[in-house]
């Protein structure tokens, strides 16, 4: 799952045009209560170009999303 997970969080640079500062587990998972049917929970910080700041026009400052399981 790991390698998965980190497949996804490249996919997203990429996708986005952002980089990905750090990420870190969250959830049942992180907290060392797992049930059998948990998923997992990703939390991430990351950058936009210097350009997307500099921008006048309002975009969204975060990225939700489910990652499914297949």
């Amino acid at each position: 799952m790991q390698g998965r997970i980190k497949a996804a969080l490249l996919a997203l640079e990429a996708q986005h045009n952002i980089r990905i500062l750090y990420a870190c587990e969250s959830g049942s998972r992180a907290w060392g209560f797992p049930s059998p049917d948990s998923d997992y929970d990703v939390c991430f910080l990351y950058v936009h170009p210097p350009d997307w700041y500099l921008r006048l026009d309002e975009g969204s400052d975060t990225l939700n999303f489910p990652v499914d399981e297949e």
